[in-house]
């Protein structure tokens, strides 16, 4: 039977497809049809192609097949300096680049040994949690609009407008910002950062309600959600499901909880937590996360203004001197020139900095050897582990049940195909 793959034709029977995944299911002898969907498919949410073994459109048996992305970015990142190597963090998850710069740049930090000051920890607090309700806002649109609920999409794009506008306001462009830096931020936030904040924080809970009065209790929306694609916490456990998809199961697992980083131990929030594992119980607990993020916003905002104005670490060795100071020293210009050519010199050792972004757990593994440059850079992201689970989600139900599930899943396949 042949199988669309892209602008090839690639030939496949449902016994090598069999062979390949197993056979999750019992199923009568009898012909079955093979389905590729996509790669180029608007509900796979990003470049995914799925091999479906239907009998009618009766999932038998699922085969994801990724790749179609594939960039390089842990490879190429052994060629580039510690800090240019941040870029191709913002290229992974590309609906969250500041949760990758972050994790990043903790492993970069933790491998030096240094810890950047506390008013630089407070506003990467800000931003990635601005960033966590940002990437939901896109998986709440999307993931509704697969379902054909138009009107969230358009709600939920116009609240994320005004946080991309933030970004903008803070790094000088809305996406792909690079605004973390190893000891801590490329420069301080603008004066008319806080007002920006703070407005969004007195408007966002009640869209939030909006979004929520449209399908929380929508019976069409219910009817495609409730009891579909059920995992329990024990078999999301074992297939190394994270973040949502882990706590919708049952899980309460949330890496600023368990290992907290920056200053997640300073502030009051909840971790959202649902048992029913399906995709109604992922919708709730982003929809909760939306708001814990707004609590830890504003709790952040309040400690600003006590923690001090240095944003960097006083350390030229690793970041680089004040424009200002360039035509006054020499030695500033010297450490300029060094770092923005050479880069750092890190030790050697290895460090692993884990995060939680708005997919789940975001692993970075850093391995130094002494060089400006990194010896092996490795990533364990949440979407990849997620999208392993697909085929036992999907057991048994219908192509349409499917749509759903992925929306649910929230991958994005830049940290996939990395």
């Amino acid at each position: 039977m042949l199988a669309p793959s892209g602008d090839t034709v690639a030939e496949i029977t449902v016994e090598e497809l069999r062979a390949k995944m197993g056979t999750l299911m019992e199923i009568e002898d009898e012909e079955h049809m093979l389905l590729s969907m996509g790669p180029q498919h608007p509900s796979t949410h990003g470049v995914l192609r799925l091999l479906l073994e239907l009998d009618g459109e009766r999932i038998v048996n699922l085969a994801p097949d990724i790749g179609f992305l594939h960039t390089g970015v842990e490879k190429s990142m052994e060629s580039k300096t510690y800090t240019k190597g941040l870029v191709m963090t913002d290229r992974m998850d590309y609906l969250a680049p500041m949760s990758n710069n972050l994790g990043y740049i903790l492993a970069v930090e933790k491998l030096l040994g240094v810890e950047s000051p506390p008013r630089a920890q407070l506003i990467r607090m800000i931003l990635v949690e601005l960033q966590r309700i940002s990437s939901h806002l896109v998986w709440l649109g999307t993931s509704a609009l697969d379902l054909a609920a138009m009107t969230v999409f358009l709600y939920a794009f116009r609240e994320r407008e005004y946080i991309l506008d933030v970004f903008e306001m803070v790094a000088g462009q809305r996406m792909m910002g690079s605004y973390f830096r190893p000891g801590g931020l490329w420069r301080d936030v603008p004066e008319e950062f806080e007002d920006a904040v703070r407005q969004f924080l007195d408007f966002m809970p009640s869209r939030i309600d909006d979004y929520e009065g449209l399908l929380t209790n929508n019976p069409i929306f219910l009817k495609r959600t409730k009891d579909v694609g059920v995992i329990s916490g024990e078999d999301a456990i074992q297939w190394g499901m994270t973040g949502a998809c882990l706590r919708g199961s049952g899980v309460d697992w949330d890496i600023r909880k368990k290992f907290p980083y920056l200053k997640y131990d300073e502030v009051e929030f909840d971790v959202p937590v649902e048992h029913e594992g399906d995709v109604y119980a992922r919708y709730s607990c982003r929809m909760r996360e939306m708001r814990e993020s707004l609590r830890i916003i504003q709790q952040c905002m309040d400690m600003l203004p006590k923690a001090g104005k240095e944003f960097n670490l006083n350390d030229p060795k690793i970041v680089p001197p004040p424009r200002s100071t360039l035509g006054q020293s020499m030695e500033a210009v010297i450490h300029h020139f060094k770092l923005w050519t050479e880069g750092f010199k890190a030790p050697e050792g290895y460090a692993k900095v884990s995060i939680e972004s708005p997919r789940g757990e975001f692993m970075c593994y850093i391995r130094g050897d002494g060089s400006a440059k990194p010896a092996r850079v490795h990533f364990r992201t949440p979407s990849y582990v997620n999208l392993a689970a697909i085929p036992v989600l999907s057991k048994d139900l219908y192509v349409a049940d499917l749509i759903a599930i992925i929306g649910s899943t929230d991958i994005v396949l830049g940290e996939i195909d990395r």
